[in-house]
């Protein structure tokens, strides 16, 4: 009987260990897997190993891009300048290099500087002259997307070659059981893995998450909350050349290839847990947040929804975000 009970202890002690496992477990993945088995119900090939490096190559841009965003709504801010940062390096960046494959370097040089510019003048605006980071990267959304047209006559000119655009359509071959790996995949687990050891494994990643959670009494501690905070949206602009860099290789020349993923980045990102008012985030959930929304446009899409209600699903996302952050405002 004693040995009855001692037994019925343990698989009791067995069972609150694995349920307190589970419950860590950040609810946007079972999300991720239910929509995504959803879509592969529909579509069979979506499951398989090539259907599934497809689907996370398309997806490589956003996730990116979530990422980046992360590290500014953590700390507090939005930077809604993303999507025209997007579309600024696909026309830019023809222009730049002109159809002459030499000049490649030359031309990621220039927007990676374009970028760290961007974001130091989105920072500065911010944390020196006092301006909301909604109304400050509104209007760099609005300046850049001018330039690119003034830059361009309206028009797309110029030509991608085919090393610049190899980065979002390319391969890597030969790979065991899938043949071909996209370099758009490599590219985002790069990045997913440096941005989530900055953000969880350094003193600039609890810099991040102690001003969004408290700017003031993260200054009384000794933290440089202006720096934080415009470091945050220079790391948002580079993640957004990256992406650019990689859309371009899967659309080519396109006055409108960033529009729209600046909301579908902050949407993302509050899928993955990010609180709107700063102060908590996960670099990994807000990837699999990019992944569960690029999922859900792909189950809409196979339903026959039209696009307004991708745009309605993310409309509804930010609004609970918003009232969820309020709620616990006033709570706290």
């Amino acid at each position: 009987m004693a040995n009855v009970t001692v037994q019925s202890e343990k698989e009791v002690s067995w069972l609150r260990q694995a349920w307190a496992r589970i419950r860590k477990i950040h609810p946007v993945f079972p999300v991720f897997l239910i929509v995504f088995l959803a879509v592969g119900y529909l579509n069979p090939k979506f499951i398989e190993p090539n259907g599934i490096l497809i689907f996370l190559r398309r997806a490589a841009p956003l996730g990116i891009l979530a990422v980046g965003q992360l590290f500014v709504l953590a700390a507090g801010g939005f930077d809604l300048s993303v999507g025209s940062q997007v579309t600024f390096v696909v026309i830019g960046g023809a222009l730049l290099i002109n159809n002459d494959p030499e000049k490649l370097t030359y031309t990621l040089l220039v927007l990676y500087g374009i970028g760290i510019l961007v974001g130091l003048i989105n920072g500065l605006v911010v944390t020196f002259m006092k301006v909301p980071s909604f109304i400050a990267t509104l209007g760099m959304l609005l300046a850049l997307k001018g330039a690119g047209l003034y830059w361009t006559g309206g028009a797309p000119r110029g030509y991608l070659t085919d090393n610049f655009r190899q980065f979002g359509r390319g391969f890597l071959e030969p790979v065991p059981v899938v043949e071909r790996f996209p370099i758009a995949v490599v590219v985002l687990i790069v990045v997913v893995a440096i941005a989530a050891y900055i953000f969880h494994f350094t003193i600039f990643g609890r810099q991040i998450l102690a001003v969004g959670d408290n700017p003031v009494a993260a200054k009384l501690s000794g933290i440089n909350v202006r720096r934080v905070r415009i470091l945050t949206f220079i790391v948002s602009a580079l993640c957004a050349i990256t992406a650019g860099i990689l859309e371009g290789g899967f659309g080519g020349v396109n006055i409108i290839a960033g529009d729209g993923l600046e909301l579908q980045a902050i949407s993302a990102a509050v899928l993955g847990g990010a609180v709107l008012l700063g102060g908590r985030g996960a670099v990994l959930a807000a990837a699999a947040g990019a992944l569960t929304l690029e999922a859900l446009f792909n189950f809409l899409n196979l339903i026959g929804q039209p696009e307004g209600v991708r745009d309605v699903v993310q409309g509804l996302i930010i609004i609970g975000a918003v009232a969820y952050a309020a709620i616990n405002a006033r709570r706290r």
